[in-house]
């Protein structure tokens, strides 16, 4: 027997990454330009007199070296870092840390950022249409692959899908879930492409969802029970809830979904529009019926009490008859005049 155990991957944890000031680093590389280029004119100065063929040997070889090492060193390590970006740095291969904050940094010149992976297929909704969805750079010629890593709010709306509700009816819908990436690491190494992650997740956790409410209740017995038209606040809250779960592992923050589409298959659309009319209809008709009978027995009241005509049983039945008739009717009443006597 085997006892071997498998070693489960531990999660990547978020390094804040603490980085030299760029610009002091800077003026310093600037001030390495200017004496190197005046080592190198100096140094070929002295060369073409003749006089020192060591010394001007030596200023040349300074200014020469100083473009062929120190200089791109200095450059390498100069990082940039905007608002609401961060660069996720490794160092031959190992993650050392994250570079947040906006500024001008100098970090170890061997050190390079983790290249973001690409969604594939799917759609975005951002403030500029220009703008690349995943690392909130500017698109760029090309397939270069970006380094920026966006930390801003974003928008993933997914396809609309057929999903059967709670009694087994096909709906059509869609949800907008507003998410941002909240750990770096997490994101660039535990898992492929967070991204497709996310979204991948998210269909997951709509069909959960959905299958747990009815499109709308409709029956008296099921008056409290919550329904997806219904009650569009807690299932947005509950789907919000599963999604967050799902994706904890990729380091997404998910801060709000929401149903953005809701509507029956076509292959039942029809059939559930006939029986919404035939309960709407029902209940107007049950609304008039209920105000006739007040009005009838008001009518009967005043009549009485007034001493205004005294009827018999008989009588006030038609009465009551008649009155029903005229006050449920759905058409205007043509009455019939009667010039004789009462009976």
């Amino acid at each position: 027997m085997n006892n071997e155990k498998v070693a489960l991957k531990q999660p990547t944890e978020e390094k804040i990454l603490k980085a030299h000031k760029g610009m002091p680093v800077f003026l310093m590389m600037l001030l390495g330009i200017v004496l190197s280029i005046v080592a190198f004119i100096w140094g070929i100065f002295i060369l073409s007199e003749g006089s020192q063929p060591v010394l001007g040997g030596i200023l040349l070889g300074l200014g020469i070296f100083y473009w062929v090492l120190p200089l791109w060193l200095l450059i390498a390590g100069l990082k940039v870092v905007h608002p609401n970006e961060a660069l996720v740095m490794t160092l031959f291969g190992k993650y050392v840390g994250t570079l947040k904050g906006a500024g001008f940094y100098y970090v170890n010149p061997f050190m390079t950022a983790a290249p973001v992976a690409k969604s594939s297929s799917q759609e975005f909704t951002t403030a500029d249409s220009e703008t690349d969805p995943v690392t909130g750079a500017k698109k760029a010629a090309g397939n270069l692959q970006k380094k920026r890593l966006s930390l801003k709010t974003m928008a993933l709306s997914n396809n609309k899908q057929k999903v059967n509700d709670k009694l087994g009816n096909p709906i059509i819908i869609s949800i907008v879930v507003i998410w941002r990436v909240h750990d770096t690491a997490k994101a660039m190494f535990d898992v492929d492409n967070f991204v497709d992650y996310l979204s991948i997740q998210s269909d997951s956790a709509l069909r959960n969802i959905v299958r747990l409410y009815p499109y709308d209740a409709t029956d008296d017995e099921d008056a409290n029970e919550k329904s997806l038209r219904g009650s569009s606040l807690e299932v947005s809250a509950r789907l919000a809830e599963e999604i967050q779960s799902k994706v904890n592992v990729a380091g997404i923050e998910i801060l709000e979904a929401k149903i953005t589409h809701l509507a029956y298959a076509p292959e039942i659309a029809a059939a559930m529009l006939q029986r919404q009319q035939a309960a709407a209809i029902v209940d107007a008709r049950q609304l008039i019926v209920e105000g006739a009978v007040g009005m009838v027995e008001m009518a009967i009241e005043k009549l009485n009490e007034k001493d205004v005509v005294d009827l018999d049983e008989e009588r006030k039945a038609a009465m009551v008859s008649n009155l029903m008739v005229v006050l449920c009717g759905n058409r205007d009443a043509q009455p019939i005049v009667n010039s004789g006597s009462l009976y």
